[in-house]
């Protein structure tokens, strides 16, 4: 997309969200002309992307599904004297996976890397050094930014994908392993299979601290050890940072910084309160792009702020429950131990966020 042409839409960030709004685009809405803009060498964001099958149906499913690099029947759990193996239906995939299905999709003139974005407006794009581009609309996706009206706690995640020497065995994700000893808050380690010899291990802490400390990778050692899993080579590590909203003025946040340009993913609120995980929400708000009309900046603003307002009055028991918890480390495991007793059905509906009265009044009994 050239400088000055008044045309089609610009996406500035190219993480889960931005990808997404791109490749939903240019397959369903070909004719549009886009351009997308990523700081860094390569597209997909950071870290490992998981999701449940109930939590996508219809469009959306059919444009994660083909991203998906790992499937698996369902997941295991683990608390202290209590563990059980859930079926339901999962997948997930890295950025890596996310950057080729860019590269496969994406024409060389949709797209940008390695040039920073310093200000999104409604129709246009300023980049490092000055230069602007110009379109009918822009959307910014590049990650949480001003959320000071927003009462948030934080998953701190350092996440380390492993090669080992041997076969792990393990057959399906781990989702949650809170039985190593707690003093942070409530922390826990997730594993994920790979393939037969890659793992990616998390330690994840959720606090009122937004960064994983030093004490993360120690912990990750340790679990390693435990679990024997000997001459592990690690092939990266990074640390992660998923906000779980309690309350707080959504208006404000929307509000801040001025411009009325739309957003997606994590800078316009498009993420589960509990679990902090953003591909459906990533899909559902790619496919409200392609049905779009007008792509004019107000337009498409005024389309996805109604979107993520929408979800977020429908979230707030979900957002009451981080309040129950917040800054209780042993009442978030509690709570955490209590919800994965329940009737299976009940657990994927809570992390699919299509939880119904009856639902709901079974979590709040448990939770009392």
């Amino acid at each position: 997309m050239a400088r000055g042409r008044r045309d089609g839409v610009l996406i500035a960030g190219g993480g889960v969200a931005g990808c997404l709004a791109a490749l939903a685009m240019v397959r369903l809405r070909p004719e549009v002309p886009l351009l997308i803009v990523e700081e860094r060498a390569r597209f997909g964001g950071e870290g490992y992307q998981s999701w449940f099958d109930a939590e996508v149906e219809g469009p959306e499913a059919a444009l994660i599904a083909p991203l998906a690099t790992q499937h698996w029947p369902g997941f295991y759990v683990a608390f202290p004297g209590f563990n059980r193996k859930l079926k339901a239906d999962c997948a997930g995939f890295d950025g890596a996976a996310l950057h080729e299905a860019m590269l496969a999709t994406l024409a060389p003139n949709q797209m940008r890397l390695g040039v920073k974005v310093v200000a999104v407006r409604e129709d246009a794009l300023v980049l490092d050094g000055g230069e602007e581009l110009k379109a009918e609309g822009a959307i910014d996706a590049r990650g949480l930014s001003h959320s000071s009206a927003l009462d948030l706690h934080y998953e701190a995640r350092l996440e380390r994908t492993c090669r080992l020497a041997a076969p792990h065995n393990v057959d399906r994700p781990v989702l949650v392993d809170a039985t190593g000893e707690q003093g942070r808050g409530f922390a826990f380690r997730q594993v994920v299979p790979l393939d037969t010899h890659r793992l990616m291990i998390a330690d994840a802490l959720i606090s009122e601290h937004g960064q994983p400390g030093e004490p993360a990778r120690a912990w990750l050692d340790h679990y390693v050890g435990l679990r024997g899993w000997a001459d592990c080579e690690i092939e990266s590590e990074v640390a992660l940072v998923r906000p779980l909203p309690s309350g707080g003025d959504f208006s404000a946040f929307w509000r801040i910084g001025g411009a009325r340009a739309a957003r997606l993913g994590s800078r316009g609120g498009f993420f589960h309160p509990v679990t902090g995980r953003k591909v459906a929400d990533a899909a559902r708000a790619a496919m409200l792009l392609t049905r779009q009309r007008d792509f004019a900046g107000s337009m498409l603003h005024d389309a996805l702020e109604a979107k993520a307002h929408g979800l977020w009055r429908g979230r707030a028991f979900l957002r009451g429950l981080n309040a129950s918890a917040a800054g209780d480390g042993e009442v978030q495991r509690d709570h955490a131990e209590r919800l994965f007793q329940l009737d299976p059905g009940l657990i994927v509906r809570f992390h699919a966020d299509r939880l119904g009265l009856l639902d709901r009044r079974k979590v709040q009994k448990a939770f009392a």
